[in-house]
């Protein structure tokens, strides 16, 4: 695999932006705002894109002509039973293993329920799914995920849809400390650009969000700074930044220069 590729449930992307389906203006915008990311992978949601009807079929067709990864989600569900279920139509309608697990526990944050998404995502990883579940940037619950087999962690940056960004990056970074194997990803909450430059710098394998693109004033524009983003925070990352100092340090070298005095 070339360094520059990121490995995700068995598949290669050259991309690390994960880019949602939901909220756009129209398809067409949809269609030019995934196209403008570059992002390899889409999320999309069975119960709400109803893909049985006239309007899910063309939905469909939008996103098999892109020639992306489907990242189908159990969006709101709020128990286990509820998530699994929609995840096993999920795999036969959409013809892939891929699950993105959110189980919501609270409906006023959307926080994710941590019992019922721990008991869902060990059902499904049996049962051969391969699990990104959606969960919040604790540590614990984190570690109990990747007991039961989960091999891709999707922390919150914030809330779903808040566009707060990183609410705590001593925790994402606790996370990703603790799991240097584990694929990770901030889903949900990114607002800006700059939301995602901070998750790249954090060491996160890769982004996802929906709404920061979706509602902005102009889509298209809007998912092509975010592809920049990503890049630039990634391509930052990796070149290690440099140490903060308490006091400033000069950047010009002052050895040879000349020194002028009043005599």
């Amino acid at each position: 695999m070339r360094e520059d590729l990121l490995e995700v449930g068995g598949k290669e992307l050259s991309s690390r932006l994960f880019i949602g389906s939901a909220l756009y203006p129209s398809p067409k915008i949809m269609e030019e705002s995934i196209r403008a990311s570059k992002a390899d992978v889409v999320t999309v949601s069975l119960r709400r894109q109803g893909v049985n009807k006239e309007a899910g079929e063309s939905f469909w067709n939008i996103i098999k002509d892109l020639g992306v990864e489907v990242l189908p989600n159990t969006a709101g569900c709020h128990s286990a039973k509820e998530a699994i279920l929609i995840a096993q139509m999920a795999r036969e309608v959409f013809g892939t293993n891929w699950i993105k697990l959110e189980v919501i526990g609270n409906q006023y944050n959307l926080q994710p329920d941590p019992y019922a998404t721990l008991e869902a995502a060990k059902v499904l990883v049996e049962d051969g799914f391969e699990v990104f579940p959606y969960t919040t940037d604790d540590l614990v619950v984190a570690k109990k995920l990747v007991d039961v087999g989960c091999k891709i962690l999707m922390p919150w940056g914030s809330p779903i849809g808040s566009g707060k960004g990183l609410m705590n990056p001593y925790n994402l970074k606790a996370i990703r400390d603790a799991f240097s194997d584990i694929t990770l990803v901030v889903d949900a909450g990114i607002g800006k650009p700059s939301d995602a430059v901070m998750a790249m710098e954090l060491g996160y394998d890769a982004v996802l969000l929906n709404s920061a693109v979706a509602l902005a004033c102009d889509p298209v524009k809007m998912a092509g700074a975010f592809r920049d983003a990503i890049q630039a925070g990634r391509s930052g990352y990796e070149a290690g930044a440099m140490k903060q100092r308490e006091f400033a340090s000069p950047s010009t070298p002052t050895v040879g220069m000349p020194f002028w005095h009043q005599s």
